[in-house]
């Protein structure tokens, strides 16, 4: 096991890995070769200075000719750590900028005591990096001024806390562009234009791309702006040929013709950028239901983007877990009963639920913005007009989940949070983890995929406060239905009791524990803590009156109480109206509201008591993980575990990336 900061690296397992067919496994270890063959995409959207910082701190680790006992050099290799934890020098979670323990005059000193034949040159950044500081600081006199010109460039971007201070900005009232560090805009490019740039080119299409999904928008030499394209001719395009290289040998060994005409179609995408190419893609992608081995592969999650328009690259390669899909197979048939019976104001409810697939896999590989940290749930195709006209793709990765539970046994957690209550904490403990898994698949499954924009409603209308009201969204109809009898009818739960499981440890989380992942003094910045901050805060705020929840006081700790189940599934249906009405009709006021209300501050008390409480139990608050490792032997494919976490993210930084 790896630790650092607030991460602990965990493996997971590939369960029937080795008894799959042979052409499968080739499948997968094509679709792998691709999908890391994406990383470098990831750390230079999150930052312009990311591909650099990581390639001069991966030197100084592996050539440093100092004294390593040193305090400063054991801070920078706790740094790297997190720098690949991340994909970048900004928090993978709280968006806020690393601090590196260690001085701008002790990376001078780490620069000077490693070969400088090592060093990346300065020359070779302002084309590969497009960073248009190192001109200025390049003196190209020989390796010594390499040296103090990375150092004058980079020092201040690691060690500065003002400079560049968060990755993404969502703070009403500022220009969301010019304060946030990624990379998906040009320098000086605002906020004002590019939201004026893209609702030009969308117009009033209801089936049109997602305009700037693949691209980097920056400004012209005659001040106006363009796009530089992700495409194998256009920008990353060292790292899309190798993606494009890997997905055409995975052509060698398609399941079925449906499968192949979606990697067709997502092949010519990489080749050309089009957008349209890319909707054709997953519409085929949605289509392919009957695949053992699946993936997704692309630019398609916008949470990094402070507009909620352009794509982080990621990917996934899965295959079917067939036992665990018979539930969520279940959830996908009754999708349109869940649609027809939610709390959701008739205008707002979709007509006909059309094309939902679910199914729980076991993760192959994680890549992109889904390593080393991922989600456990996901659902595609992200554009509107997709889901409703075709469908959608909902997964659950049970191996990640069961490697989450397995970490969580005895660690003293819930014994320490959860309110001391006669057969509560054990209530939690026998059914917490199949009502976990039932959420998860409810939220993805029928949460994501319900409800419809109304017409000429745009998909990025809410903007910054976008991802966070999806999120809230899919949630609350999750947790809604999940004290719903329909799900003890269908054998989903054992009883009528089960689901008090979910709804106190959803609580417990929204009001108190997910506050261990945030320093004192500091915001909930991410979209997915400030859902569940927003719901948790909207309902016992609502409740009060009635004393649904409170916060008790028992023996100088607070622990969370709620006081009437069923008056707190009410409250999540009329928060799941609200919400999805502000969704369909586009409400951008009423989303602000809410977010700016419930979903960013913090007590700064009870904060303090939550993470004293936190640091008495020695755990950490973030799970990452280590990928397997997949060899061809012979004809076959071999899958070994034993490649720790500092070991993978070197071979993966030689082996899968384009030249600086």
């Amino acid at each position: 096991m790896t630790r650092f900061a607030d991460i602990e690296i965990l493996h997971y397992d590939v369960p029937e890995f080795e008894h799959l067919p042979i052409a499968q496994k080739q499948l997968i270890y094509c679709l792998n070769e691709a999908a890391l063959w994406g990383r470098d995409i990831l750390f230079d959207q999150n930052g312009k200075y990311n591909l650099l910082i990581r390639k001069v701190l991966e030197v100084i680790f592996i050539h440093y000719q100092g004294d390593r006992s040193k305090p400063a050099f054991k801070a920078l290799t706790v740094y790297l750590q997190r720098v690949w934890c991340s994909s970048g020098i900004h928090h993978h979670y709280g968006m806020m900028k690393l601090n590196p323990g260690f001085s701008q005059d002790e990376f001078l000193e780490f620069l000077k005591r490693i070969p400088t034949q090592v060093l990346p040159q300065m020359k070779s950044i302002e084309t590969d990096l497009n960073i248009d500081e190192a001109k200025k600081h390049n003196t190209n006199k020989g390796a010594l001024e390499n040296v103090y010109a990375l150092w004058r460039l980079l020092g201040p971007v690691i060690c500065d806390p003002n400079v560049l201070p968060k990755r993404v900005n969502q703070s009403d009232g500022e220009d969301l562009l010019l304060t946030s560090a990624c990379n998906y805009y040009g320098k000086g490019v605002t906020q004002r234009e590019a939201m004026d740039y893209y609702a030009s080119l969308k117009g009033n299409e209801d089936c049109s791309p997602s305009y700037g999904l693949n691209s980097r928008l920056v400004r012209t030499k005659d001040n106006g702006l363009a796009e530089e394209i992700y495409s194998l001719s256009g920008r990353y395009s060292k790292s899309i040929g190798q993606i494009v290289y890997w997905l055409t040998q995975a052509k060698k060994y398609v399941e079925n013709l449906q499968q192949e005409k979606a990697l067709d179609l997502l092949i010519d995408y990489y080749h050309t950028g089009d957008l349209k190419t890319w909707d054709d893609y997953s519409i085929e992608w949605v289509k392919d239901t009957n695949s053992t081995v699946d993936f997704i592969n692309g630019f398609i999650e916008t949470y990094g983007d402070p507009l909620g328009i352009k794509g982080s690259w990621e990917a996934l390669v899965n295959y079917k877990d067939e036992i665990a899909t018979q539930r969520t197979k279940l959830i996908s048939d009754y999708a349109q009963w869940f649609e027809d019976h939610s709390p959701v104001n008739i205008e707002y409810k979709k007509d006909e639920v059309k094309g939902v697939t679910a199914k729980v896999i076991t993760a192959a590989i994680l890549a992109g913005d889904l390593y080393p940290t991922t989600a456990i749930g996901i659902n595609l195709p992200n554009a509107n007009w997709i889901r409703t006209v075709h469908g959608s793709k909902s997964v659950s990765l049970s191996n990640i989940t069961k490697a989450y539970h397995d970490a969580a046994k005895g660690n003293g957690f819930l014994a320490e949070y959860v309110l001391p209550d006669a057969g509560l904490l054990g209530l939690i403990e026998k059914y917490g983890s199949l009502t976990d898994n039932l959420h998860t698949d409810l939220h993805e499954c029928v949460g994501h995929g319900s409800g419809k924009l109304l017409p000429g409603v745009s998909e990025d209308a809410l903007l910054a406060h976008g991802a966070t009201i999806e999120e809230a969204r899919a949630d609350l109809f999750g947790l809604y239905y999940m004290s719903d009898p329909k799900l003890v009818e269908l054998g989903l739960l054992p009883n009528c009791e089960a689901y008090q499981a979910a709804y106190y440890t959803y609580m417990m989380n929204g009001l108190m524990t997910q506050l261990i992942r945030i320093e004192p003094g500091e915001v909930i910045e991410e979209s997915h803590m400030r859902n569940r901050q927003l719901i948790a805060k909207w309902v016992f705020e609502k409740g009060k009156a009635d004393d649904v929840v409170s916060i008790v006081f028992i023996n100088g700790k607070h622990y969370v109480k709620i006081n009437d189940y069923h008056a707190l599934r009410r409250l999540f249906g009329d928060l799941l109206a609200e919400i999805q009405r502000i969704k369909s009709t586009g409400d951008y006021t009423a989303a602000c509201h809410l977010v700016e209300n419930y979903a960013i501050s913090i007590d700064s008390a009870l904060h303090s008591e939550v993470l004293e409480r936190y640091k008495k139990l020695n755990l950490a608050p973030y799970k990452g993980f280590v990928n397997p490792v997949y060899q061809r032997v012979g004809g076959d494919v071999k899958v070994h575990f034993d490649e720790e976490y500092n070991e993978q993210m070197l071979r993966y930084s030689s082996n899968y990336s384009i030249e600086l």
